[in-house]
């Protein structure tokens, strides 16, 4: 009779023992989250963006005449001196080249501008004759009037002829002087242009000098050619006077205020580099993102507090401009935040199970927001919440 109570017994414990461990298996386990806490402390909300460096002052040597610019011997980062150093030298230009028509109608002016010389000389060679005769009309007038037998008129008249004649020589030798430089200019017109490898005069040139001292940022105009009156040859600045250019979305530029501080990071140095906003351009304009999408930017305008020697014109860095900082502010994880609804929560974790409270958010940055209202600190939060976390849920802090 004891065996067989034994053996119920054994049974029993038999089942109890499957039941607890089915019981066991279906209990709900808890989850394992990542958390993190709310904390008090310093805070700084900054936006970066891609900028570039570029002398404050760049001086264009342009072309101050049309004409033929010889080489430019001078390179990029050549130090140059105020009205010292050459930066261009501009020769005449060749004149164009004559095609058979355009020489034929040139060699007639020249032979018509040949005649038109000899017509003058034979013109002067008559009033020669002209003039002489008066004169010895003139002198036999004089002697006839010392023994009064030719009128006072006669002699009057004979004189006024010797002056007319006088004039007129003088005004067919002026007449010859012009129809030979009328020929000189004939023939000017028949020149053909010189071949490059033919010599050009030295003293013929236009020197254009570097306007300030500094070094050459670039030379847009290096081998000979002609040029045009306003043609960019070169630009010179002072690397050492440095600012930087940054376009921001016009939403961001107006939460920004001159004299706002900012970092240059990612520009190829070990640490980063301190300036401050000095100027917020008014206009803004339309670039196109990588997406296609068109966005309004707006050039704010930065100057460097570290200077490092290294960097130079038109180097692209990253600036990183503060737009708000706070020194003792409630925060917490970003990732620890949704949406529910119109509203931000988070699903805070509590006697071990995750309780979903809603929150009011300030500013907020790539870490951590504001928080004005819902949590206190040192309160702990699930970063990253899934799906599966419901209110209620048995959760677990992760173990790195």
């Amino acid at each position: 009779m004891q065996g067989k109570w034994i053996k119920r017994f054994i049974w029993t414990l038999v089942v109890a023992a499957i039941i607890a461990g089915f019981v066991y298996a279906l209990r709900e386990k808890p989850q394992a989250v990542d958390a993190g806490a709310v904390t008090r402390g310093a805070m700084k909300v900054s936006v970066s963006q891609e900028g570039v460096t570029r002398v404050r002052d760049v001086y264009t040597v342009s072309a101050p005449i049309a004409g033929h610019l010889a080489r430019t011997v001078l390179e990029e980062g050549d130090k140059v001196t105020a009205d010292v150093t050459v930066v261009a030298a501009i020769h005449p230009l060749d004149p164009p080249l004559i095609d058979l028509r355009s020489q034929a109608e040139l060699l007639a002016a020249r032979e018509a501008a040949r005649a038109a010389v000899s017509m003058a000389e034979i013109e002067y060679k008559r009033f020669q004759s002209d003039l002489q005769f008066a004169r010895d009309n003139l002198a036999r007038a004089l002697r006839l009037a010392k023994t009064e037998f030719l009128a006072e008129s006669a002699l009057q008249k004979a004189t006024t002829e010797v002056e007319v004649l006088e004039a007129q020589l003088g005004s067919a030798k002026a007449a010859i002087e012009l129809r030979k430089a009328e020929l000189a200019s004939a023939e000017a017109r028949l020149i053909q242009p010189q071949s490059s490898d033919a010599p050009r005069e030295r003293n013929c040139c236009v020197y254009v000098t570097a306007p300030v001292n500094g070094v050459v940022l670039g030379v847009m105009a290096k081998s000979e050619q002609p040029v045009a009156a306003g043609t960019k040859i070169a630009e010179i600045g002072d690397p050492g006077n440095l600012e930087i250019v940054v376009d921001l979305l016009s939403s961001d530029a107006v939460r920004v205020a001159p004299g706002a501080q900012a970092e240059i990071i990612d520009w190829g140095g070990e640490h980063a580099l301190a300036a401050r906003v000095r100027r917020i351009e008014p206009a803004g304009f339309t670039k196109v993102s990588a997406l296609g999408i068109e966005e309004q930017r707006v050039n704010l305008i930065l100057d460097l507090e570290d200077k490092d020697p290294r960097l130079g014109h038109g180097f692209r860095i990253y600036a990183r401009l503060t737009l708000w900082q706070g020194e003792d502010v409630l925060q917490v994880p970003i990732s620890a935040l949704f949406r529910n609804g119109r509203e931000w929560a988070v699903f805070a974790i509590r006697d071990g199970r995750a309780r979903q409270i809603k929150v009011e958010i300030g500013h907020m940055n790539d870490e951590t927001a504001e928080l004005a209202a819902g949590l206190e600190q040192g309160d702990t939060v699930i970063l990253h919440p899934s799906d599966t976390i419901s209110e209620g849920a048995l959760v677990e802090a992760r173990v790195e």
